[in-house]
């Protein structure tokens, strides 16, 4: 694996920190443009100050001595700077680590600091995945298992979460250089079949007997939280919608439940099945 850095700063690939900072010492003096006025001294200079910022680095050196020259696209340190113009390396050893550098140039009334730039943010090691969570587990929280990168995670779901909310587990992103990111799982919520979710409020249809409906009630029916019996009031309409306090979704912001709204659903009975003495009163009557 070609590792251009060390050609760069002359010096082996096995150097000591010493001894990579004698050469670049020796070789930032050699090519300070207040010194070298040969075309090419300014960008070598770069270079030299680019190199020795990375291999000084000890994170950043262990990064480059697993990646090498990949890092540059496969090509070496040189050419990969000539190919970006030779511009700003600032620029360009931000787009090596993910991070940016800050330039501070150089002081032509010293030799004390040649480094000409601030230290690198680390590479983004984080990895971005995308899950699909139940509709009952992301109203009531829970546990919920998924697999990223051959990786099974049982994930912590928190009460009320929502669709387009990130969940960030801690350390468990790319390694490299002994550094490590974050997974970082985006949640899309699956429907229910019964419930429909509006804000912080539910709302859920359920079955009426059109006996109850017509002379009123008790209907017993089974939330997500737990089993409730409804009173019904005679005269109720298909449709018609009942409003039970608290029992929606929560709000993990204001730690506040929604309400839960009981659309009725009044189930007409077979009319073929009905004695013919109802029927005929049904005729006449309605």
């Amino acid at each position: 694996m070609s590792k251009s850095l060390y050609e760069t700063l002359e010096v082996s690939q096995n150097a000591s920190a010493d001894e990579i900072k004698k050469s670049y010492r020796r070789l930032a003096r050699k090519y300070h443009p207040d010194i070298n006025k040969e075309s090419g001294a300014e960008e070598k200079f770069k270079e030299i100050n680019a190199a020795y910022e990375i291999l000084s680095d000890e994170n950043k050196r262990k990064q480059y001595d697993q990646f090498g020259d990949s890092m540059f696209g496969g090509q070496n340190f040189h050419d990969f700077t000539r190919s970006h113009g030779g511009v700003n390396l600032d620029d360009i050893l931000s787009q090596i680590f993910g991070g940016g550098f800050s330039q501070n140039g150089f002081d032509s009334s010293s030799f004390g600091d040649f480094s000409g730039f601030r230290s690198a943010r680390s590479p983004n090691l984080d990895i971005n995945a995308q899950i699909t969570i139940p509709f009952t587990t992301a109203l009531l929280g829970g546990l919920h298992n998924v697999n990223i990168q051959s990786n099974s995670y049982d994930i912590k779901i928190p009460a009320g979460v929502r669709s387009g909310e990130t969940i960030r587990l801690k350390g468990k992103g790319n390694n490299v250089g002994g550094q490590s990111g974050d997974l970082l799982l985006k949640v899309s919520v699956a429907p229910h079949p019964q419930y429909i979710q509006e804000g912080d409020n539910l709302t859920m249809r359920f079955d009426v007997p059109l006996k109850i409906a017509l002379f009123g009630g008790k209907v017993e029916i089974e939330t997500l939280r737990k089993t409730i019996t409804l009173k019904v009031p005679k005269n109720t309409k298909n449709t018609q919608r009942f409003r039970v306090k608290e029992l929606g979704g929560y709000n993990r912001k204001s730690k506040t439940y929604g309400d839960l709204y009981l659309e009725a659903n009044v189930v007409l009975p077979d009319s073929d099945a009905l004695p013919e003495a109802l029927k005929e009163a049904l005729e006449k009557y309605l």
